[in-house]
């Protein structure tokens, strides 16, 4: 057993050594679609976990209320609940105001706090820049100051009054800018807005002749108990019209501003699976051709099947585990510098190990991308008798009376490409498989492209919605990967070709075949199989978007343009090096040919 072990071992490490260039793209393969899973999973982890973060600094509730009404009638209300069975702790009522902030010209809905100097038990606002509160100073929650472009320091003004911003601050007690809940005193719909704190003594000033509104912020023996604590029945007419937010309510709240990123990402990555399958597979496939006589030659001192397996699997797999591993690290790392989803919480994600089940997400698809794309090639090396691997004989075409009677009428480069295709059946699915999801990717894009953007209204002005600059961002991330894994899979299926076809178009070159027209023949065999996947790949990438009700379509000029452009991206980057490929002389192809 040790004596195999070692084998294999020794095996292992000479292929990697041997084929550099080979491994590095299955690194690459496996790796793409590893990071952009990875990215996808970390979005929901980059809100939660500082979200959890931020809890514990700013000492967050378990239960916000505001009164479904203002005034003083409100402070009676919320009395009784700092008394209340399970409650262990309170901050406020704090005073509320739903007015309009100017910066820069720019004027938004905002809801003004008003707070004391000397911090409170509950939700204690983490000052990341600048200092708290003081009379004539605010501060401004970071995502909305951000949002706006103010900084500490900056004029601004409420309703009309002029105020500097003294600060810049995170919290837990509410959901992020836009959805901090602004709303009429008295109302239950709520609108997108900013949050900003005031110096209790200002806000009676900014309200004017507002009534102000309240919020309490209670801390429970049972956080998950939420709004039982108050209202045991969950139906008690006097709270009809309240305002509730559990930590968990404020942790979705936060979560939803990713929600679109995400699902392009998920899907991405498993439109990237797809695609590294057919590269992987289309690299294990080259590697197979020099390995068929390895296999007789084991076979021959007496390897059996599980010996050969264990031999290709343990390349593949150890590629994958290291795949997997540069995957995950990119991925979680490059989460929090692209899309900035943490920017009104405390702390980053990347400086944080990943939790378990997302490093077990990422290595099943990377174990999952070796396996299936290697399956197959493994079992067939391992049942090949040991005659056949060494012949190496290549599939042989199956001679129907149609086909040789069309072939036979078919101009030279096309009947080679047509040829090439009936020996290697395999490789034409695999580029086939290959141009259908890069396709859909684009179809998909375009799509989402199409669609109307509606910027996000503030009430007085309207400014980018934050959701659809991270989708956007997603959506150019997936379809970069795509195409550079496409194009990387585009070269390794016409370096397999060009690999496999020396000797038949030698041959070919031989019965009076230019070196052109060998060379244009290849290039046909690669670009046959692709007309096929992209025409299904345009339909494909409409389903993935599932362009339904009220969702536009892309101009058809667009999805032409793509579908052109994938072909001749493919024509392109075969006929190059398939032309170059031809011009080797004759005799040095055919000396070269074993025997």
């Amino acid at each position: 057993m040790a004596g195999r072990l070692l084998l294999v071992w020794r095996l292992l490490v000479r292929d990697l050594a041997r084929r550099r260039t080979e491994t590095i793209l299955l690194l690459v393969a496996v790796t793409a679609a590893t990071a952009t899973l990875t990215l996808g999973l970390a979005l929901k982890e980059l809100v939660t976990g500082p979200y959890e973060r931020t809890r514990v600094a700013t000492a967050g509730p378990d239960l916000v209320v505001e009164p479904g009404f203002p005034g003083p009638g409100a402070l009676e209300a919320l009395a009784p609940l700092t008394t209340l069975p399970g409650v262990t702790d309170h901050s406020g009522p704090h005073p509320l105001a739903f007015l309009a902030l100017t910066a820069r010209d720019t004027t938004v809905r905002v809801v003004v706090e008003g707070r004391d100097d000397a911090p409170a038990a509950v939700d204690r606002p983490a000052v990341t820049d600048g200092t708290w509160v003081r009379p004539g100073g605010v501060v401004v929650e970071r995502t909305f100051a951000e949002a706006l472009g103010i900084r500490t320091g900056d004029p601004v003004s409420v309703e009309g009054h002029p105020l500097r911003v003294a600060g810049i601050a995170v919290t837990a007690a509410r959901p992020v800018y836009p959805r901090v809940g602004w709303h009429l005193p008295g109302s239950i719909l709520t609108e997108g807005g900013g949050l900003i704190w005031a110096d209790r003594a200002d806000i009676a000033t900014l309200a004017g002749n507002r009534p102000l509104s309240y919020t309490l912020n209670l801390k429970l023996a049972d956080p998950a108990a939420g709004i039982t604590v108050v209202d045991p029945a969950n139906g008690n007419p006097r709270f009809r019209g309240w305002h509730f937010r559990t930590g968990q309510d404020i942790a979705d709240a936060n979560d939803r501003l990713n929600a679109p990123a995400r699902e392009a990402l998920l899907i991405g990555s498993w439109l990237l699976a797809a695609l590294a399958v057919a590269g992987v597979a289309g690299i294990v496939a080259g590697r197979a051709i020099g390995q068929r006589r390895r296999v007789g030659l084991l076979k021959a001192v007496g390897a059996g099947p599980a010996m050969i397996a264990a031999v290709h699997l343990a390349e593949y797999l150890v590629i994958g585990l290291a795949a997997a591993g540069t995957g995950l690290a990119a991925g979680w790392l490059a989460a929090p510098a692209l899309f900035r989803p943490t920017a009104g919480l405390v702390g980053s994600v990347g400086v944080h190990p990943p939790p378990l089940r997302l490093v077990v997400a990422a290595v099943s698809l990377a174990l999952g991308i070796a396996v299936a794309a290697t399956l197959v090639p493994v079992i067939r090396a391992a049942v090949t008798s040991t005659t056949q691997a060494l012949a190496d004989a290549a599939t042989p075409p199956r001679r129907r009376g149609w086909a040789i009677w069309l072939s036979r009428r078919l101009p030279t480069a096309l009947l080679i490409g047509v040829r090439i295709n009936a020996r290697r059946p395999r490789r034409a699915r695999l580029v086939t498989v290959n141009t259908l999801v890069t396709t859909t990717a684009l179809a998909a894009v375009l799509m989402a492209f199409a669609q109307d953007r509606k910027p996000l209204d503030l009430g007085y002005s309207d400014l980018p919605d934050a959701r659809d600059e991270r989708t956007t961002q997603a959506l150019l991330i997936v379809i970069g990967v795509v195409c550079l894994l496409a194009l990387l899979n585009t070269v390794v299926s016409t370096w397999t070709a060009v690999l496999d076809t020396r000797h038949p178009l030698a041959v070919a070159r031989a019965l009076g075949a230019t070196p052109a027209q060998a060379g244009m023949g290849l290039a046909v065999a690669q670009l046959l199989p692709a007309i096929p996947g992209v025409a299904a790949g345009i339909p494909f990438g409409l389903v993935t978007f599932f362009a339904g009700g009220d969702n536009r379509y892309a101009p058809a000029s667009s999805m032409l343009a793509a579908a052109l452009g994938v072909l001749l991206a493919v024509a392109v980057l075969t006929a190059i090096p398939a032309l170059a490929a031809a011009r080797r002389p004759v005799a040095d192809t055919l000396a070269s040919a074993p025997t």
